[in-house]
């Protein structure tokens, strides 16, 4: 199975490479007649910072939801035998071994019951208080708790208790509750409060399902799932609360793809300790981080990365925790003589090739565009419930249209993309840790980031997304190629590689990276700085550590694009080979690019003084290197400056606002890749 995956992702390669030759000889020639790198921009792209503007959704939590107070005088008492109930009060009754709730109310709940459920059957107005006072329900073949018709219901878990609900590995289920697939299952609104502890084990699939609004309140659970932790279709807000979720797929989920305002998730405070099979924390739509603590694992790991180093799919990556889908190949796709079998797609969007006309052996841009060469492969996941079903990603925190984290503690260690956006990523504050198979922060939209502390620890790409904006924050990158990189878009681009760019010509304006304050500090093997447009700075203070190998450079920048520098303090350490610099257009401090006669050692301080020895800057890369990029307030016209590192001493003299000894393909106006333009 992996052979043929792997023969169909070689093929799809060398299809690619034939067509990137060809695309790259129709830029070259366009370029020949055109302008330098920084001589064909514009004023008008300046300044084009990201504005992600952030959508309204509900963030309130009402009197109901707050309440665990309870008139106990007005309520009906149930003390559950095993088979049998003791119940004081009116609207409940035990039969057939289920305790049935059917009329509006508080309910005060406590005992066992052994092999059997708690069910809610009132009228679609009925608002129904539930007090868990030490409840433990098994059901073997069905949920634990099933709210089949009430307009809200409230679980109150009382301070100091213990609750337990569990379900079986296999349902009885019949046509009226068909969908039912979780140990707790809820047709109505459902808010959960109070200060007790909640335990629930899923054997079938799921640990908590609300097929409307989702709200927790407090009090402490522990979520043991076979498939799904704690779902909420149209959406999930959590005010407070301690979380222990072990899910085989998704952690947390809102689900819904039918309203604009739904399929939401606002999280405002909790402690959340997560391991997902796939995704963590995911909405289908917004998902806002207020404040609390977050640990979450997905796939794995990033030990058990969805990308290699060298930026090839990981052909085992999919199958996690023993998981596997049935992917379904597209019609006339299959391998002759061989199936599909079960075999996990990277990604819910991940395309498989469609190779063109055997007899036509000859790739033409005009006859065969990317999206000719590429087709979806759909595939049907174990869990067939259209309301739940589940992605192959392996995300920490992900979002459909937007995702916002303005503060909390996240630790993450995902094999996918720690945290993912189809639509903008907007990071204001908080702390976040990140270790990642792929990507640390990946938006398809714009990524704005303007306050917080963030460490992407370990990734392939550091920060990626279109629009790449930066006025704040103390951020620290480690990734095995790109550190920050304009482009992309799509998570798996036209090449259906997840986390790759697919085919950027480098000349799109719609790419941009700014940087205007905050301190970052990149350590890349591949380029440190990367725009597949314009790169602005505009302020901040910047190191960048990386690349050594000379197909990368510290600053790499889109064809047909510019670099400029208006402000703020960069010192950029890479190879010789394709370095680029800051251009005369636009650019209003003074910059260098310059090469030494010899490579550096990594951990070696290097120091830039003026004429008088006044320090300039400082810093220590963590890898070798040969060439500098630097910029400060502190340079004026015409002075010499000194670079030390050291036993090598080496002098520069501004002669201008851009300041070069490099010969490379890089320098002023050359560019990794060339006319390829493959970032």
């Amino acid at each position: 199975m992996l052979a043929i995956a792997g023969n169909i992702i070689e093929m799809k390669y060398e299809i690619k490479k034939r067509l990137a030759m060809l695309l790259a000889l129709i830029i070259v020639l366009s370029a020949a007649s055109g302008c330098s790198k920084n001589e064909n921009s514009s004023s008008s792209s300046q300044s084009q910072n990201a504005s992600a503007t952030e959508a309204t959704i509900d963030t309130s939590f009402d009197a109901v939801d707050l309440d665990v107070g309870y008139d106990e005088s007005s309520s009906c008492a149930v003390v559950l035998n095993g088979g049998s109930a003791d119940i004081s009060g009116s609207g409940a009754e035990f039969t057939d071994g289920n305790l049935v709730i059917s009329a509006a109310g508080t309910y005060m709940l406590s005992g066992t019951v052994s092999d059997g459920q708690i069910i809610v059957d009132a009228d679609k107005e009925s608002d129904i208080k539930l007090v868990f006072k030490g409840v433990n329900v098994s059901c073997s073949d069905n949920s634990a708790l099933f709210v089949n018709k009430a307009n809200k219901v409230t679980i109150t878990l009382e301070a100091g208790s213990e609750n337990t609900l569990s379900d079986g590995t296999e349902y009885s289920l019949d046509e009226d509750t068909s969908n039912v697939d979780g140990a707790v299952f809820c047709r109505s609104d459902l808010t959960l409060n109070g200060s007790g502890s909640l335990n629930i084990t899923a054997n079938y699939k799921h640990g908590i399902v609300c097929k409307d609004d989702l709200v927790i309140v407090g009090g402490s659970y522990t979520v043991n799932a076979a498939s799904g932790g704690i779902y909420g279709k149209d959406s999930i807000k959590i005010n407070s609360g301690s979380f222990i979720v072990s899910a085989g797929t998704n952690g947390i989920k809102s689900s819904n793809t039918e309203s604009a305002d739904k399929g939401y998730i606002y999280i405002n405070d909790g402690t959340f300790d997560i391991t997902a099979g796939t995704d963590g924390i995911e909405a289908e739509s917004v998902l806002s981080v207020e404040n609390g603590t977050f640990n979450i694992v997905t796939g794995g790991g990033s030990d058990n990365a969805s990308m290699t180093s060298d930026g090839q799919p990981n052909g085992d990556w999919g199958n996690w925790g023993g998981r596997n889908n049935n992917m379904t190949p597209p019609d006339g796709k299959t391998v002759p003589g061989e199936s599909f079998g079960n075999m996990t797609p990277p990604d819910e969007n991940f395309k498989e090739m469609t190779p063109p006309d055997q007899q036509n052996s000859e790739i033409t841009a005009a006859a065969y565009t990317s999206e000719e060469y590429f087709t979806t492969v759909s595939y049907e996941s174990s869990d067939s419930d259209t309301d739940s079903s589940e992605s192959s990603s392996a995300k920490a925190l992900k979002a459909g249209s937007e995702l916002n984290i303005r503060g909390g503690e996240i630790t993450v260690d995902s094999s996918d993309d720690s945290v993912h956006c189809n639509g903008n990523i907007n990071i204001s504050g908080g702390t976040l840790s990140a270790k990642s198979g792929d990507d640390g922060v990946h938006a398809d939209g714009e990524l704005l980031i303007t306050g917080g502390t963030i460490n992407i620890e370990k990734s392939y790409e550091g920060l990626e997304g279109v629009t790449l904006t930066i006025s704040g924050g103390d951020i620290s990158v480690t990734a095995s190629d790109d550190g920050l990189n304009a482009g992309g878009g799509s998570d798996t681009g036209s090449s259906g590689r997840p986390g790759m760019d697919g085919f950027n010509t480098g000349s799109g304006t719609e790419y941009l990276l700014t940087i205007s304050g905050g301190t970052l500090k990149v350590n890349a093997s591949g380029d440190g700085l990367d725009s597949n447009g314009n790169l602005v700075i505009e302020g901040g203070e910047i190191y960048v550590s990386g690349p050594t190998n000379g197909g990368n450079g510290a600053i790499d920048y889109g064809d047909n694009a510019s670099a400029w520098i208006t402000g703020g303090t960069i010192a950029a350490f890479g190879s010789v080979g394709m370095e680029e610099s800051f251009g005369e257009n636009n650019s209003t401090q003074y910059s260098v690019l310059h090469n030494l006669s010899s490579t550096v050692s990594g951990d070696t301080e290097v120091v830039i003084t003026d004429s008088s020895g006044s320090v300039i800057l400082s810093y220590t890369p963590e890898k070798d290197w040969q060439s500098v990029v630097f910029s400060s307030p502190d340079i004026k016209d015409g002075e010499t400056y000194t670079i030390t590192a050291g036993s090598i001493s080496e002098t520069v003299t501004i002669d201008g606002i851009c300041t070069s000894n490099s010969t490379s393909a890089g320098g002023f106006g050359g560019g990794r890749g060339g006319a390829m333009g493959f970032r």
